[in-house]
């Protein structure tokens, strides 16, 4: 590798492991991912909906030899945990809390031994886990932020309560949804909206003059209400948007002139 990469721990992420005679004919009933032709050592993104179809956890999945880890946010992994519990009933399983590290090295460096392409978009880097942390210099989670919202990918903390249907957080543009691998918790909604184009809403980059808006604030097209900020840091943030309102109209959001970035992955 000619240039160290750069690599961040990300605390607000934590795994959990899914193991056990029938770890994969469950989960392939409840995520959104294909878990089925899932190899060790291999990392695919997914989620786990509501019967209603909409997000609950965003997720990556890790093949292991004995089974999955489940890299998820950690404000929401016990809630997890909790969830796949009820869903277990009699299948053989085990879920558990892992205490191991992921980590973040971006931008995209060549190949780092225990570490993969982050299934998403590979401009975001390696995505892995610990206890072993690569060589190279080490970032604040900031700096891996900064790194995601100037990519204009979506995270955890722009998803809401139950609120977001995976399609408007571009999951099917992000490689976390398989059309081909037969139902799962939510299908019917997530497949109805892809295959009708009834997509009303995506979350988009927006660039502005100064600090980020507080999470909820609107987002105006002149007078009408077009949607409104996520996450965000200085200049940039993640929007919902509506997006029969922003089409060659002039955003503002706090008095202050908005953008929509573009990104070449993009495309609602």
């Amino acid at each position: 590798m000619n240039k160290a990469p750069t690599y961040a721990v990300l605390r607000d992420r934590a795994v959990v492991s899914v193991s056990g005679p029938d770890w994969r004919s469950f989960l392939q009933g409840l995520l959104t991912q294909d878990v089925d032709t899932l190899a060790p050592g291999e990392l695919r993104f997914g989620a786990l909906l509501s019967p209603q179809g909409r997000l609950l956890f965003d997720l990556f999945i890790l093949g292991r030899e004995d089974g999955c880890w489940l890299d998820v946010a950690a404000s929401g992994r016990e809630a997890l945990i909790a969830r796949l519990s009820i869903y277990r009933l009699r299948a053989k399983v085990e879920i558990a809390a892992v205490a191991a590290p992921v980590i973040a090295v971006f931008p995209l460096p060549q190949a780092e031994e225990g570490f993969a392409i982050d299934p998403r978009l590979p401009a975001l880097g390696l995505r892995g886990y610990g206890p072993v942390e690569p060589p190279g210099l080490r970032a604040d989670e900031a700096a891996y932020e900064a790194h995601r919202l100037a990519l204009g990918v979506p995270a955890s903390a722009d998803l809401g309560d139950d609120r977001t249907f995976p399609i408007e957080a571009n999951f099917d543009l992000l490689n976390g949804i398989d059309f081909q691998k037969g139902c799962f918790v939510g299908q019917e909604t997530t497949s109805r909206m892809k295959r009708r184009g009834q997509i009303k809403s995506r979350m988009l980059p927006i660039t502005f003059a100064g600090p980020p808006p507080a999470f909820g604030t609107e987002v105006l097209a002149g007078d009408l209400r077009a949607g409104q900020v996520l996450s965000g840091q200085d200049g940039r943030a993640m929007a919902l948007l509506r997006l029969d309102r922003i089409e060659g109209k002039a955003l503002s959001v706090e008095g202050r002139m908005a953008r929509v970035g573009t990104s070449g992955w993009l495309s609602p």
